[in-house]
């Protein structure tokens, strides 16, 4: 079994230099502490910067530093200058990336050198995880500060197992359209083999991103197909290291400070607040809508406080000076026109506590108000749950926190609305206990469930999964081998029956399905295989007869059209399946036009036994939903009439059931005892050919999506290059 490494931009410690020594400390929570367990019942390295600048320490530091850590924690630090800190992280990082990706666009910075610094930093990453790293290990890469390492270690790893989680929000497609380096940054992501997201939101925002941008389509279940590989995405809720808060705060030592804070207070309701400074946290809109509280609810005027805890974050820019002197200006104006001789209403703390200290605060307070404009997850409304074990308290969430999504009992409100935020504050105060209890046990009962380490193995889990289906899909590929041992039945073989399908496998998909002709490569392609005495060459394709006549029908080949309805034999003439009435077009013709009005860019191929509803040409997003509709607003009609509304790659048709791709090609395999027989098809449509080869067929999917197809290839152009190969063999 191979090693666990877990890369991020922080390692969980911090390095602290004096004057006289160094001190290594393991930082209090976050994933350092959530994961501690799990990533130490793996043989593992966790890779990352130490949090000190590399010009502040000497080359024999760097040197004690590495060997302390990689023998007693196993840690890999990579060391950046106070330069790459200044441009990566504190520039391209939170001054591009941070703000964009929380929907706060008017912040985004779009500086050239802090990309190539960005761009730096990643490449720095991998060079030093490819000096440790081995073939069989797993590479676990962690938020947005390395977005481009995934596709970095690919290149020089082309076997390794890679995953990605993103900690932040992935942004709705049209604001992350926005980023210049957008098609770089999703090159970057798809490299690694799963990535995994908080809420099915950000999961489908990327998704999107990743159709609108990069062109490829996704399944339903977020595997991707890109290019050679078939990768996935998924959503897996970050959970937290629930005993360790429970226990903690059923201590008693947290029991007598949660006791101490409460007397401070008088008996007063406490409302905590506790957030890092910055302008994603909500922290002015908690604030005016607790003066809302105070000013038009004079009842709870000495009777509530608001435990206000900032922790201070990127003092030194000016946007976060700016928001820290607003908050500081806000809790002076409530303070002084509220304060009373023995009462004031909000408590301020601007420093960070140790974690034992915070889960008393948590214990001590009777709500948590906890409302970002914009978060990924937002642990701190977990940790409070985790944190009342006697099941008291409320928990106020903002609906924009990824915990909203697994959260529902506790109050949530629009950060954004005032008096939204007025009133889930009083019905908070006003909650009663049994109340509480029943909605805090059932939050309790589901974070105990769906803790760190489950989250992490579920993670590992599914990567696990997605390798496996690599490598079943790899052993279907059409490898240089297993085309010289077809090549080898092709040569052997005197009488041999080629079938293939058109578009997607012949040609590429076209916006337009008729500027999809023949090429003249394909033309001649197709000329040195009919040419050769031993060959039956048939299309068999969804395609009208008239089209299929246009192109091909002065060829000495067989012509499947409609998916079977009509066939011809090679110098015959075009016979039909015995066809019901073809009225219910007139029934179909109309919803598919209303389809067409609604779905700029779509379009309905007639044809003389079937229809089609193509979107190639529209929007990505509005096609796909609008397909979606339109297969459901067809449902009513496939009973009465004995119709199948088939989904192809950007395309809805519908036709009778009982034609389909596999019944037209009976008739030509049973034509005569082929010595050998090749078909070859891209989508769900030819799935029925494949189904019904004989034994000794060879079958070829073209495209990485799972098939009963033998072999696959990830493009046409392979096809074309292999069935080249085979028409220009000598025989002897």
């Amino acid at each position: 079994m191979g090693r666990l490494l877990i890369v991020s931009n922080r390692l969980p410690i911090i390095i602290n230099k004096t004057e006289k020594d160094l001190n290594i400390v393991h930082s209090a929570g976050g994933l350092g502490t959530g994961l501690n367990s799990f990533y130490r019942d793996y043989e593992s390295i966790w890779v990352g910067w130490p949090g000190i600048a590399s010009d502040q320490l000497s080359k024999k530091e760097k040197s004690e530093i590495s060997e302390q850590l990689e023998k007693n924690d196993y840690i890999h630090p990579i060391y950046l200058s106070e330069n790459d800190i200044g441009t990566f992280y504190d520039g391209f990082c939170n001054r591009t990336i941070w703000p964009l990706f929380h929907s706060f666009t008017q912040y985004a910075e779009y500086d050239v050198d802090l990309w190539k610094a960005y761009q730096r930093v990643n490449q720095r990453f991998c060079r030093e995880i490819v000096e440790i790293a081995r073939p069989d290990d797993t590479i676990w890469i962690h938020d947005y500060q390395l977005f481009l390492l995934p596709s970095m270690l690919r290149v020089q790893l082309p076997e390794v197992k890679i995953g990605f989680f993103l900690h932040i929000p992935f942004p709705p497609a049209e604001i992350f359209e926005q980023m210049p380096w957008r098609n770089e940054l999703l090159e970057g992501l798809v490299g690694a083999d799963l990535i995994g997201f908080h809420s099915h939101d950000y999961l489908q925002h990327f998704l999107i991103s990743v159709r609108r941008l990069l062109g490829y389509e996704h399944g339903l279940d977020g595997t991707i197909a890109i290019k050679d590989r078939m990768i996935k995405a998924a959503v897996f809720p970050i959970g937290i290291n629930y005993d360790y808060f429970s226990k903690t705060a059923k201590s008693l030592t947290t029991s007598r400070k949660a006791k101490t804070i409460r007397e401070h207070f008088g008996g007063d309701q406490i409302i905590l607040s506790t957030d890092r400074l910055d302008y994603t946290k909500g922290i002015l809109q908690r604030l005016t809508a607790f003066e809302s509280l105070l000013r038009n609810h004079p009842k709870y005027r000495e009777k509530v406080t608001l435990l206000l805890i900032i922790v201070p974050s990127r003092t030194d820019v000016s946007r976060y000076q700016q928001l820290k002197k607003e908050v500081d200006e806000i809790i002076s104006r409530i303070n002084g026109r509220f304060n009373t001789l023995g009462w004031s209403p909000i408590h301020y703390f601007y420093r960070s506590f140790a974690l034992p200290e915070l889960i008393s605060m948590y214990r001590a307070s009777g709500i948590a108000l906890v409302t970002p404009i914009k978060d990924g997850m937002n642990l701190i409304a977990k940790e409070y749950i985790a944190s009342r074990p006697d099941g008291t308290g409320t928990l106020i969430l903002s609906e924009k926190a990824g915990a909203a999504r697994e959260m529902g009992e506790a109050i949530i409100v629009n950060p954004n609305n005032e008096q939204e935020m007025v009133r889930a504050m009083i019905e908070a105060l006003s909650m009663k206990k049994p109340e509480q209890i029943w909605r805090n046990h059932a939050l309790q009962k589901r974070l105990k469930q769906h803790h760190i380490v489950k989250w992490a193995e579920e993670f590992m889990s599914d990567l696990d999964q997605i390798k496996t289906l690599q490598t079943s899909l790899s052993n279907k590929q059409l490898t240089s081998a297993i085309q010289a041992r077809i090549k080898r039945q092709y040569y052997k073989a005197k009488r041999r029956l080629i079938l293939l399908d058109y578009d997607g496998t012949l040609v590429s998909y076209a916006q337009t399905p008729s500027v999809a002709h023949p090429d003249p490569r394909l033309l001649r392609l197709l000329k040195q295989l009919y040419e050769d005495e031993g060959n039956e060459v048939v299309i068999v394709s969804g395609r009208s007869k008239r089209t299929l006549n246009k192109w091909f029908g002065t060829l000495p080949i067989g012509l499947s059209a409609e998916h079977g309805a009509f066939n011809k034999a090679k110098d015959g003439k075009w016979t039909t399946q015995d066809i019901a009435d073809t009225g219910w077009k007139t029934e179909v013709i109309p919803i598919l036009e209303l389809y067409v009005d609604r779905t700029p860019g779509a379009l309905i191929e007639k044809k003389d036994v079937s229809l089609a509803w193509h979107y190639r040409g529209a929007d990505p997003e509005t096609g796909s939903s609008r397909a979606s509709e339109l297969k459901d607003a067809l449902l009513h009609l496939t009973g009465n009439y004995g119709l199948e509304v088939l989904e192809g790659k950007k395309v809805i048709e519908i036709k009778q059931s009982r034609i389909n791709k596999g019944s037209a090609v009976e008739q030509w395999i049973n034509k005569e005892a082929w010595d050998f027989i090749l078909t070859a098809g891209d989508d769900r449509t030819d799935e029925n050919m494949f189904a019904m080869m004989p034994e000794h067929a060879i079958s070829i999917k073209v495209g990485l999506e799972p098939s009963t197809a033998i072999f696959q290839t990830s493009s046409n152009n392979t096809l074309r290059d292999f069935l080249k190969e085979l028409s220009c063999h000598e025989t002897t």
